[in-house]
């Protein structure tokens, strides 16, 4: 059934966008997706970091930042620290050092109340996708597409979709809130 296909496709789609949003927000350990996506302006055009050098880590706190260009490597820095992330950053010669503090025990506590703000938006965009599949169902049946038996197996199969799509969705959530408390 199509609707079973484009079912999973949102909901594949929401998850993948809800692992983005859950890799921006920091953890214990330093992460390249913190920095990748700071906007820089370069050239007259706003470019992601990640356009601009390549990203490591080197633990146990700081995410190194090797800009190609050396006249970038100011820039970068400026568009780091005017980032909404309050990092600082050193520059040494091409090459710019963010030394990450570690994190208050309040500091995680409020991650941890951003990550579960983000898996509540996550449900509600899975319970969209569920509602608007289930209503597609029964469109076709007044339609008199389907019958009683499809319909309520369609929307059995739905259900099951979204239970294992929800339980994804919990793992991920344990899986950052595991790596805040770090």
């Amino acid at each position: 059934m199509n609707i079973l296909k484009d079912l999973e496709l949102k909901t594949g789609e929401a998850i993948k966008y809800f692992k983005e949003q859950l890799s921006a927000i920091r953890g214990g350990r330093p992460n390249s997706k913190l920095v990748e996506d700071i906007s820089v302006e370069y050239f007259g055009q706003r470019l992601p970091l990640k356009q601009l050098g390549s990203i490591s880590i080197a633990p146990p706190r700081e995410i190194q930042i090797s800009v190609w260009d050396k006249d970038a490597a100011a820039i970068v820095l400026k568009a780091i620290e005017a980032s909404n992330l309050n990092i600082s950053a050193n520059l040494e010669g091409s090459l710019i050092r963010i030394s990450l503090p570690a994190l208050s025990g309040e500091r995680r506590q409020e991650l941890i109340k951003i990550a579960k703000k983000e898996t509540e938006e996550a449900r509600i965009k899975i319970r969209g996708i569920r509602d608007e599949s289930n209503k597609e169902i029964n469109r076709q049946f007044e339609e008199k597409k389907i019958g009683e038996d499809e319909k309520f197996k369609l929307k059995e199969q739905i259900q099951e979709n979204i239970n294992k799509v929800n339980g994804e969705i919990e793992k991920i959530l344990e899986e950052k809130i595991r790596e805040i408390t770090e």
